[in-house]
């Protein structure tokens, strides 16, 4: 099944306890490069994350914010440090002593002094988190996988109908060839008629001239191999094969190989403008190549 790399996934899940919303998004990219923004009291599942992604994601850049709620009543505990609170009554009251000042400290003044009363968040049950972010990264996982393949299916029928246009011009390609060489002998014998003014033509150094000229334009190894990478890649993409797109950049990258060489060779104006359209048809094809999984 072909995928693009560009998708999106989106995900809310509340468990009444706590909430994950999780957003990914996907473009191109060489290979697989995961990037997590999420809580830093999260951090410890990111390898869980990054393993759990790779089950549908192979290649691309994708991008994954996670938020979280914690809605729980208990989330955070007041906390009283008696021995703390005792050693500052103490400095306070030898101040007092060394100093003739009033010691006019109350509860409320104490309770301010830094460490006395803390707030300490509750720890995190990391097996109940995970099980609803894990479920959370599900439904935002397989919107993201179902948009790229969407998006993919898109992809394969574009570059399918530039295959069958390429097959055409390279259909034309090896009909006119036999047509450049014909037309060659005909304007050879043209000039020769001219120069021997009406003398016996010498049939032998004719055919051997249009013999190399023939040898010099020819293309049918290229278009017999152009012809095999069109029916190739065609058979890629029709296949169930997943994470075809390096395989489909190197046919295409041979493609072009081969329409370059047909180029230089080309003696002809029709045949120029039909490679010219055909190397036009292969970046196009290979544009789109890049967008593939």
């Amino acid at each position: 099944m072909i995928k693009s790399m560009t998708g999106f996934g989106r995900c809310e899940l509340a468990d009444g306890e706590r909430k994950f919303t999780i957003e990914m998004k996907g473009v191109n990219h060489r290979y697989l490069d995961v990037n997590i923004r999420m809580p830093k009291k999260l951090n410890f599942f990111e390898t869980a994350i990054r393993n759990l992604l790779k089950q549908s994601v192979s290649r691309g850049k994708v991008d994954i914010f996670i938020t979280y709620e914690d809605l729980s009543e208990g989330q955070a505990v007041l906390k009283y440090n008696e021995t703390l609170a005792k050693e500052y009554l103490v400095c306070l009251k030898q101040m007092e002593e060394s100093f003739g000042l009033e010691n006019d400290i109350r509860v409320s003044t104490l309770s301010r002094y830094p460490e006395v009363l803390t707030m300490e968040e509750q720890a995190l049950d990391a097996e109940e988190i995970w099980n609803v972010l894990k479920k959370a990264m599900e439904g935002a996982l397989e919107q993201f996988v179902e948009t790229r393949t969407m998006e993919g299916e898109n992809l394969k029928k574009d570059i399918l109908s530039k295959l069958d246009g390429m097959q055409k011009l390279v259909a034309y390609i090896e009909e006119r060839s036999p047509e450049i060489v014909k037309e060659y002998r005909e304007k050879l014998e043209e000039k020769v008629k001219e120069l021997l003014e009406d003398s016996q033509i010498d049939d032998g150094r004719i055919a051997a001239e249009v013999v190399i000229f023939a040898d010099k334009i020819c293309t049918d190894e290229e278009v017999v191999r152009l012809k095999s990478h069109i029916s190739h890649m065609q058979e890629v993409l029709r296949s169930e094969e997943s994470g075809i797109g390096r395989k489909l950049d190197f046919i295409a990258q041979e493609m072009n190989r081969e329409a370059n060489t047909i180029l230089s060779k080309a003696n002809d104006l029709e045949v120029s403008n039909c490679g010219i359209d055909l190397k036009t048809e292969i970046e196009k094809v290979r544009e789109q190549i890049q967008n593939i999984e």
